[in-house]
């Protein structure tokens, strides 16, 4: 079984918050002597760019492994230097739905992600990864508040 952590680089999450929540996970994966799966779920949005970016600089669409390769190599980065045993994943679409697909594929036994002070509203407008992956996720989801939670 597996312990999957979630590291997301495209919002305003600082690098002392994803490291920390890459260590609690850690410490899950240890106690339990599991394997650490470090994930980053790449935007569609993004994705969009990238083969936009391929198109008008190679006159080809970019192969959706080399997308996959970008997001484990953000995955691998965000690791790096964290902890030391640990696989970096990358996967493209939508986030809650990645993750939660992911989690199950490798039948983990908890995910970890971070969270985000976000209001009620903003929730509400913007929805909520965090917040999607609780819902809909099988196993148990530990969330890592931000570092300034208490200020």
């Amino acid at each position: 079984m597996t312990v999957v952590v979630t590291v997301d680089v495209e919002t305003a999450a600082d690098e002392a918050d994803r490291s920390a929540v890459i260590r609690e996970a850690a410490k899950i994966a240890s106690a339990f002597d599991e394997e650490l799966h470090v994930v980053h779920v790449l935007s569609q949005s993004r994705f969009r760019e990238m083969e936009q970016e391929s198109v008008e600089d190679t006159g080809k669409t970019i192969e959706m492994d080399a997308i996959r390769e970008v997001a484990r190599d953000v995955a691998d980065e965000a690791a790096s230097g964290v902890v030391e045993e640990y696989t970096p994943v990358g996967l493209v679409g939508s986030a809650d739905d990645e993750i939660v697909k992911y989690a199950k594929r490798q039948d983990a036994s908890y995910v970890v992600l971070g969270g985000k002070r976000r209001s009620a509203v903003g929730k509400a407008l913007f929805g909520s990864v965090t917040q999607s992956v609780l819902l809909n996720a099988p196993m148990p989801v530990l969330t890592v508040p931000p570092e300034d939670a208490d200020a």
